[in-house]
């Protein structure tokens, strides 16, 4: 059956343009570093030089390499002064430069001999080697990675400062499956999420879970559509939401957008491709605002083979990574399979129609 469609639909820029004005960075929170991972970090404090000092940078002798030219094991070379005797992680003694390996020196009572030579530095881990003074781990606008926190743990740092946009997704029944993959993705992107399922289709129970005065940004997921069991977007008109109802994005026509308050609200539909795509076209774009995330990076790759797009909609194709090519999977219409295999998504402009096999495009990846 066709499924039946808002009587106008909006062009994607329009509605996204509508959706952004007025959002900008939302405050900045503390976070305990273990939280912090993923989050887009706010500003991250200057740390120390680590080590704070030279240290041996493995178990052996510290010696002064000056001291030690032309030893070797055909001709030893007597130490005038005892060497020093360091483990991994140990301050360097003052004056010595080098770590030798147990087995260049020959202790004999009071006597040492070395048998090797050395050069400035070996063994040693220098100052700052590991960090270097009044550096931050990653810049603000950056997401907060593994290797992040292992330096803020190193520099004893304990909490970050991170933007994390609240998003509150009301679900109307019917769409769990849609719901739980919408709240997972919020999840790894490491929003504050709270997920509230209306108690029943209807317009009234739907509107009573339309809380936005603890959230940034609200989500509705199923009942977009304009069937009689579509009560989303009745809900909205009830709360006195201002919004747009079908937009000119496939998959994705029946979503809507607008504001409820001062909040953005997009209302997806409960079909899970249809949701991915405004997830990808509307959601992500309103999050890395608020955010204050720097710009995604997309990976470019020839097409495998062509794409064809209907002028006057905006179009998002699925890819995979084939032989160092997009292999186009689906376009507008996005069956579960495809999905699931897919590496990237590529928007496919109002204006377009489409793309030459062979043509470098700029996609972004499904999973960064």
């Amino acid at each position: 059956m066709t499924q039946r469609l808002p009587a106008s639909l909006t062009p994607l820029d329009t509605a996204l343009a509508a959706l952004l004005r007025g959002v900008g960075p939302i405050s900045p929170v503390e976070l305990p570093a273990a939280e912090a991972i993923g989050c887009v970090a706010a500003g991250m404090p200057q740390f120390a030089a680590y080590p704070p000092r030279d240290i041996a940078a493995a178990d052996g002798w510290a010696l002064r390499a000056n001291d030690l030219v032309g030893a070797s094991s055909y001709s030893p070379l007597p130490l005038t002064e005892l060497p020093v005797w360091v483990d991994s992680g140990d301050a360097m003694p003052a004056g010595r430069d080098c770590v030798l390996d147990a087995g260049a020196v020959e202790m004999s009572g009071p006597l040492a001999q070395v048998l090797a030579e050395g050069v400035p530095g070996q063994g040693v881990g220098r100052a700052g080697g590991d960090i270097a003074d009044r550096s931050a781990a990653v810049a603000a606008g950056y997401p907060i990675d593994a290797a992040a926190l292992l330096l803020a743990r190193i520099a004893g740092v304990e909490r970050l400062s991170v933007r994390r946009p609240r998003l509150r997704i009301v679900n109307v029944p019917g769409a769990s499956a849609t719901m739980q993959m919408i709240t997972d993705l919020a999840c790894a992107a490491r929003l504050d999420v709270i997920a509230h399922e209306a108690g029943s289709r209807d317009a009234t129970s739907i509107a009573e879970a339309l809380d936005v005065s603890v959230c940034d940004l609200l989500l509705t997921i199923g009942g977009s559509g304009v069937g009689r069991a579509d009560a989303a977007v009745t809900a909205l008109t009830q709360r006195g939401a201002e919004f747009a109802h079908g937009l000119a994005l496939q998959p994705g026509r029946t979503a809507a957008t607008g504001r409820l308050g001062k909040v953005p609200v997009v209302a997806l539909p409960g079909a899970p491709g249809p949701a991915l795509a405004v997830w990808f076209a509307l959601v992500l774009p309103l999050i890395d605002k608020m955010a204050a995330r720097q710009p995604r990076r997309t990976v470019t790759l020839p097409l495998a083979r062509k794409i064809a797009s209907s002028v006057g909609i905006t179009e998002i194709a699925l890819l995979a990574e084939e032989h160092k090519t997009w292999m186009p999977l689906a376009v507008g219409e996005w069956p579960l399979h495809a999905i699931a295999r897919a590496d990237a998504w590529l928007l496919i402009p109002a204006s377009h129609e489409g793309f030459a096999a062979g043509e470098p495009v700029d996609a972004y990846l499904m999973r960064e």
